[in-house]
C-alpha cells in the first residue's frame, strides 16, 4: 500500500511543480522518490524478519529492521541534499512563481494521501514493534511537514512578490527534513550497537521483587532489542537448600509471569546458590 500510495503522491506532486514552476514544489516532489524507494526496502526487511531463527541465525532476523530505519535516514538525509541542490540553482537563477492556488490545491491532496499513509504506518509499528514501519512512518512524516512548510512560503511570496523566498523556503525545509533523517540515523545505531533497555529492565525487575521471599538475590542484568524483541539474561540466586528441582519449577514460574507481562522479552535466567 505504502508503493502503491507513494506511486500516486509523486505524480501528484509532479503536477503541481509543472502546475506554478516552484523549486519548493519540485523539491517535494524529488523527495517522493525516495519515498517509494524506502517503502520497497520497508516491504523487504519486514518479510525478512518474519522468517523463523534458522541455523545461522539463531536469534531471528529482526535485525534487518534497525537496517531498514537506518537506510530509510540516510534516504531521509539525501532527499535533504537533493532539494538544497535544487534550491541554491534556482536560487542563483530566480524563475517567476506561475500559478499558486492551483499548485497548492493539488499538493495537498498529495500531501493527505501521505498523512494517512504515515498515521496507518506509525499505529502498525506501535502495536508491532517494527523499527521498519516506524523508519516508513516517519519518512512519510518528514514529507508532510515539508509539504506544509512549502505551501506556507508559496503563500507569502506570492503576497509580497518576494521569489527569492520559493528557495529560501526550500532551504528550510531541507534542514527540518535532514534532522528527522539523522534521528532515525542515531536510533537504528544504538540499536545496531545493543544498547540496554532500561524500560525493559525496570519491568523484569518489578517481576522479581513480587517473588523476593523465594530468593535470596538477582544481579548481573543484561538486556539488549532484536527487532521487536528484547533478550536479556541475570543472575539468579537462590537458597542452598534448595533442591535442582524447585529451583526449576520457580524458574518456570518466573518465566510464566515474564512471559503473560513482558511479552516481546525473552528472559535467560542463571541460577546460582548461596
Amino acid at each position: 500500500m505504502a508503493i502503491i500510495g507513494g506511486i500516486i503522491v509523486f505524480g501528484i506532486k509532479l503536477l503541481a511543480f509543472l502546475i506554478s514552476n516552484s523549486v519548493a514544489l519540485l523539491s517535494d516532489a524529488l523527495e517522493s522518490i525516495v519515498n517509494i524507494a524506502a517503502s520497497v526496502l520497508m516491504l523487504f526487511a519486514v518479510y525478512v524478519s518474519e522468517k523463523p531463527a534458522d541455523q545461522n541465525h539463531d536469534y531471528g532476523h529482526q535485525k534487518i529492521e534497525d537496517l531498514s530505519r537506518m537506510l530509510e535516514g540516510l534516504f531521509i538525509v539525501a532527499a535533504a541534499l537533493m532539494i538544497v541542490y535544487a534550491a541554491a540553482g534556482r536560487l542563483l537563477e530566480p524563475a517567476t512563481i506561475l500559478e499558486v492556488n492551483l499548485a497548492v490545491g493539488v499538493s495537498v491532496l498529495a500531501t493527505g494521501i501521505n498523512a494517512v499513509l504515515s498515521y496507518y504506518l506509525g499505529r502498525t509499528a506501535k502495536e508491532s514493534g517494527s523499527a521498519a514501519l516506524e523508519g516508513d512512518s516517519k519518512h512519510l512524516l518528514s514529507d508532510v511537514i515539508s509539504s506544509i512548510g512549502v505551501w506556507i512560503g508559496l503563500i507569502v511570496s506570492q503576497l509580497t512578490g518576494w521569489d527569492y523566498l520559493d528557495s529560501v523556503l526550500a532551504f528550510i525545509v531541507a534542514a527540518l527534513v535532514a534532522r528527522m533523517g539523522i534521528a532515525l540515523i542515531v536510533k537504528s545505531a544504538q540499536n545496531l550497537m545493543e544498547q540496554s533497555c532500561d524500560e525493559e529492565e525496570k519491568g523484569i525487575e518489578k517481576i522479581f521483587l513480587r517473588h523476593k521471599s523465594q530468593f535470596v538475590d538477582f544481579h548481573a542484568m543484561k538486556t539488549r532489542r532484536n527487532g521487536k524483541q528484547i533478550l536479556a539474561e541475570l543472575h539468579l540466586v537462590v537458597d542452598s537448600h534448595m533442591s535442582v528441582k524447585e529451583a526449576h519449577d520457580f524458574t518456570e514460574h518466573l518465566e510464566e509471569d515474564l512471559e503473560k507481562e513482558l511479552p516481546n522479552t525473552r528472559v535467560t535466567i542463571h541460577i546460582e546458590s548461596k
